[in-house]
């Protein structure tokens, strides 16, 4: 990332929202796929937080740091090179800007169409990286089809694929992100005055699901239904899931897409790899009529993903994209 002055960095400073008592606070929920009592737990945690961690998982260790080694290789290289992937467009290579409707965040990343490996040609040595990205995404969305018709069974859906079906579909509109945030010295005096850098400003993810591994870096945040912030311990070795608003949707409100951010680390770059699992661009989102009980009506109008996506990438991150599509005023 290019060097900036003082007060060119001082836009992506925001004020420290205000603090939570640990004690009061409890643990972020976490889910042992292996075992009895899973689906259980993977419901509670979306219905009560919009978010949990998930071990015991079935991904092999290698996957994950053959992507680490190629990405840390990738953003490790000249800008001049890495600008070569870029702009986003908005697959490829980004600096800074998110998006095209003025957010920014003190991130470098990477943009990649999961089903379409023509945007990898813009990469060095795209045959590596393709086949790296591959193996791992692969191993990601069948574990997150997995975790959705966990959630299904749980929920007494028939069929059990009424989620993931749309992420295996050949038409998903699913995309890959790896974000790096390299560190900042300067976030040292921001925090004395209260504030800290933004990585990446807060937000819900628009898709039914996202699934985030990090390194060992600290930095990212949840927000509590009181709109306070906690920071999510890291755990290289374990994957983080976010519901997402379109699954909020198909459950009309009993499952709750978290917002989150990252702010940035003073002194250590930090690397996240999210999958975003996405329906097909003509796919109708809407509750599920089995999971309305009796009298219960609809919290929101249906669309269709192409037109809420095109909705959501409109507006600025922090934007309440549901808030379009909802019926009436609800206090999800």
């Amino acid at each position: 990332m290019v060097a900036l002055s003082k007060s060119t960095i001082e836009q992506f400073f925001m004020k420290t929202c205000k603090p939570v008592n640990a004690l009061a606070f409890p643990q972020i929920p976490l889910v042992d796929l292996s075992k009895p009592d899973a689906n259980h737990l993977l419901v509670k945690a979306c219905q009560d937080f919009g978010f949990f961690k998930v071990v015991n998982h079935g991904i092999p260790l290698k996957f994950i740091n053959k992507l680490e080694s190629e990405a840390t290789n990738f953003f490790s290289s000249p800008q001049s090179i890495k600008e070569k992937a870029g702009p986003p467009d908005p697959f490829g290579y980004g600096n800074k800007s998110i998006g095209r409707n003025g957010d920014v965040g003190w991130v470098e990343y990477l943009l990649l169409d999961v089903k379409n490996g023509s945007n990898y040609d813009k990469i060095q040595h795209p045959e590596d990286f393709l086949c790296v990205v591959d193996d791992y995404v692969t191993a990601v969305k069948n574990m997150a089809c997995e975790i959705l018709e966990m959630m299904a069974d749980e929920l007494e859906l028939e069929p059990r694929n009424v989620f993931s079906k749309l992420l295996m579909d050949e038409q998903s509109d699913s995309v890959f992100r790896v974000n790096y945030y390299p560190p900042c010295p300067e976030v040292e005096e921001s925090e004395k005055d209260g504030g800290n850098l933004i990585g990446f400003g807060e937000h819900t993810d628009p898709q039914i699901i996202s699934v985030l591994r990090s390194d060992n870096t600290s930095g990212l945040e949840i927000s509590l239904r009181d709109g306070s912030w906690v920071s999510v311990p890291p755990d290289s070795e374990s994957f983080f899931i976010n519901v997402g608003d379109s699954l909020q949707v198909m459950t009309n409100g009993r499952f709750k897409s978290i917002k989150h951010r990252v702010v940035a680390n003073t002194k250590k770059s930090r690397m996240s790899m999210i999958y975003f699992g996405g329906p097909p661009l003509n796919e109708k989102i809407a509750p599920l009529a089995s999971l309305l009980e009796r009298e219960e009506d609809s919290l929101y109008k249906e669309f269709t993903w192409f037109e809420y996506k095109n909705s959501a990438f409109t507006s600025t991150l922090s934007h309440n994209r549901l808030g379009l599509f909802e019926k009436f005023s609800s206090k999800i």
